[in-house]
């Protein structure tokens, strides 16, 4: 039996993070407002956990970006398909990431102006790979340094 997975990277502003994300892959930032409206309201979430980003309320440190074509619980806001989820922890990004995502340009895009994009979006280019007949990409990092592949 095949598992629903999500890819979860730790941030150090979730939020901000999950922003850069949907604009680059073209995802929906989750809209978990109604789920924290009814867990305030019922006392199973003390206010001081929920924060707001761009006039939504959010669960402080969290933030998921979702496939805006793949399902999601209406009255949670949580996708039920691809997902992308930040949680803010304590500690700084110390080394190469072991696990990154590699974002592919539509067919109606250059790899350039893919590139470009995502550094307009905050991405930094780090080195292009080139392989020859195979192609080439290159290696950027998101706003927190994250290393990923736009090929």
């Amino acid at each position: 039996m095949a598992l629903h997975w999500k890819l979860v990277i730790d941030s150090r502003n979730a939020p901000a993070l999950a922003d850069f994300w949907a604009a680059a892959l073209g995802y929906d930032v989750e809209d978990n407002s109604a789920l924290i409206d009814r867990l305030v309201t019922a006392g199973m979430v003390e206010p001081d956990r929920i924060g707001e980003h761009r006039g939504r309320r959010i669960f402080r440190g969290f933030a998921a970006v979702r496939h805006p074509d793949d399902p999601f619980d209406t009255e949670t806001g949580i996708g039920k398909g691809r997902r992308l989820l930040f949680q803010d922890v304590a500690e700084e990004k110390s080394g190469k990431n072991r696990l990154h995502i590699d974002v592919h340009h539509a067919e109606d895009e250059a790899l350039g102006d893919l590139v470009a994009r995502l550094e307009s979006l905050g991405a930094t280019r780090v080195r292009e790979v080139d392989q020859g007949p195979a192609g080439h990409w290159w290696v950027m990092r998101d706003p927190e340094g994250n290393e990923f592949c736009a090929a």
